[in-house]
């Protein structure tokens, strides 16, 4: 390890009470008043322990395998969004947003996400972007949230997660969500 290791590492100690936040997840703000109804998990990784490396910048970066179940029979289609509350930033950081999943859909994974559509993560690209705290900075929490919507939603690929949230508003029929955690020293 060298010096810039050293330096970012530093960096990562001095940003550590700078986060944004969970009470700023997508679900505080869509479904505080719904029970998490849909059961989200992975093959990967057991809800609240580590990501494996595969899912970090510190390994090939794909996105985790997720299967969700107990979607209600009213539900439309689906929308998915991983967040990062814990990112020294004023608002969550978006890893992975995907929309346009139909409500009979059980699983979302590296290779299944091209059959929907994938918005806007918060490097500016319409792909999962893989966890990649800053050194130093502590753990940080990645939130897989599944939202149910009683509507297909209207949204033009590569779309922000504002929009997502705006068009989502007083649709959202049931969620859950799956977290995984990863650190860098």
């Amino acid at each position: 390890m060298g010096i810039a290791h050293e330096v970012s590492v530093a960096a990562g100690h001095a940003l550590q009470g700078l986060r944004a936040g969970a009470e700023k997840l997508v679900w505080h703000e869509l479904a505080r008043d719904l029970e998490p109804r849909i059961e989200v998990r992975s093959v990967a990784f057991e809800a609240n322990a580590a990501l494996p490396i595969s899912c970090t910048a510190d390994g090939v970066g794909a996105p985790p395998p997720l299967i969700f179940q107990g979607v209600p029979e009213s539900a439309r289609s689906l929308l998915m969004l991983c967040e990062d509350p814990d990112a020294p930033l004023r608002k969550p950081f978006v890893h992975w947003l995907v929309y346009g999943i139909p409500s009979s859909a059980e699983s979302l994974d590296a290779q299944s996400q091209h059959d929907f559509v994938l918005g806007e993560n918060s490097r500016s690209e319409n792909a999962f972007a893989p966890a990649s705290p800053p050194p130093g900075h502590g753990v940080h929490h990645y939130h897989f949230q599944v939202f149910a919507l009683h509507t297909t939603l209207d949204l033009t690929p590569g779309s922000e997660r504002e929009v997502a949230v705006a068009a989502m508003k007083g649709h959202v029929v049931a969620w859950g969500e799956l977290v995984g955690t990863y650190e860098r020293e």
